[in-house]
């Protein structure tokens, strides 16, 4: 079985940075989700949930139990002191849907592992995780007020039950505290900046195709538009000339074909980029080596054009012949479907060292009312992408004058 061009099967896999990348067009694409990670190297979804939950249970309930062995306290006793070392871990569950009501939980759970179990053991981890995850979600406000209340709590309680607090563990576990919220304002300015990066890689990306797609649509419509106004102006030629001239008939005929396959050509180049058709024939990108070529062809027997070349061989970076030659044959297009001239002039000199001077003169109706459509708009654009201009106003024939200047050695 044979594959044709354009198939998947035939197109090699891409990658960037560990991931595929589909419709390559010469340069990267990203994912929209991509957040500056290798793929490989981020962390499942349910690891950040499940890891403080495992980790506060392993450290609390073993030496819930191990304390109540050890102290040798009744079942019902124990039970309680196994169940406040297992409830602030477990409602760390919530704490991704519900992050204000979780830490006030845990804080209660720690208030109570704290006043009545005995006074050995490991600190209550789940009330530091409950703090971070509260505050990293956005919930500053929940966790300022359940930890201040159950501070302020735990000393007055503790001084009616007669617990007595050395200033120094006061202290240290008011540190402690305000670390876990230091903390957890830390991981949310990460989280912020992270969602604003991966924010702007969306816009860039969407930038960049958006700028794809108008250089598409403006090549097609140079191509297109150029080549169906010569095949109308041929075509119209042949048939008027049919029965009285069938040699120039033939001729027009000719011209038809030429210029329907040079179009066809152009298009495939562009379409074959598109569709990642990297064996598909590409047509030469136009030079101001064929200006000549192109102002022939708008040739008929009612329209003349002439093409004065003042460069003396000299010849501009490829960029900038691409931008001018597609300029002049937008240019000769306009002439030939709205002006209504009889003659145009192209030419094309050098001004200074620094500068290509394009000028398009025609002795058609002129320029009426504002000329913005999207073939001034492509021309304009081509230049601005150079560092160029382009102006359209009356010219010293009386029809129009497109005049645009580009930099010598500009680059895309």
């Amino acid at each position: 079985m044979s594959l044709r061009r354009g198939d998947p099967a035939r197109r090699p896999r891409r990658y960037h940075r560990g991931m595929p990348v589909t419709q390559w067009d010469g340069r990267p694409h990203w994912d929209a989700r991509w957040d500056g990670r290798p793929e490989r190297f981020r962390p499942p979804p349910g690891v950040v949930l499940l890891a403080p939950v495992i980790i506060s249970l392993l450290v609390q309930v073993p030496a819930a139990i191990g304390i109540a062995v050890w102290m040798r306290v009744g079942w019902a006793d124990g039970l309680a002191q196994v169940a406040l070392a297992a409830i602030g871990p477990l409602a760390l569950l919530a704490s991704r849907r519900y992050p204000g009501p979780t830490v006030a939980f845990v804080s209660a759970a720690a208030l109570a592992d704290l006043l009545l179990t005995p006074d050995v053991g490991p600190p209550y981890v789940a009330l530091a995780f409950a703090i971070v995850l509260a505050v990293a979600r956005g919930a500053m406000l929940w966790a300022v007020v359940s930890i201040v209340v159950a501070w302020v709590a735990g000393i007055v309680l503790g001084a009616v039950v007669g617990l007595d607090w050395h200033p120094f563990r006061i202290a240290l576990t008011t540190v402690l505290l305000a670390a876990c919220f230091g903390i957890g304002a830390f991981v949310r300015v990460r989280r912020e900046r992270a969602a604003e990066f991966r924010a702007e890689a969306v816009r860039r990306r969407q930038t960049a195709e958006q700028r794809e797609r108008v250089r598409i649509a403006r090549e097609l419509h140079d191509v297109i538009g150029h080549a169906l106004s010569q095949i109308n102006v041929q075509a119209s030629v042949g048939l008027h000339l049919m029965d009285r001239d069938p040699e120039q008939a033939r001729t027009a005929l000719g011209s038809i074909k030429e210029t329907s396959k040079s179009a066809l050509e152009e298009v495939r180049s562009v379409l074959g980029v598109i569709r990642n058709e990297g064996d598909a024939p590409l047509a030469p990108q136009a030079e101001l080596a064929e200006l000549p070529r192109l102002v022939a062809g708008v040739r008929s027997p009612g329209f003349d054009a002439e093409l004065v070349d003042r460069l003396d061989g000299e010849v501009p970076g490829r960029a900038v012949q691409f931008a001018a030659y597609r300029i002049a044959q937008e240019a000769l297009t306009n002439v030939v479907r709205h002006a209504g001239a009889s003659r145009a002039i192209v030419v094309v000199e050098r001004l200074g060292d620094d500068e290509l001077l394009l000028t398009v003169d025609d002795d058609g109706t002129g320029v009426h009312g504002s000329p913005e459509g999207s073939g001034i708009l492509g021309m304009r654009e081509r230049a601005a992408l150079l560092g160029g201009s382009v102006e359209v106003g009356p010219s010293p024939r009386g029809g129009t004058r497109v005049t645009a200047r580009l930099p010598w050695g500009a680059t895309p």
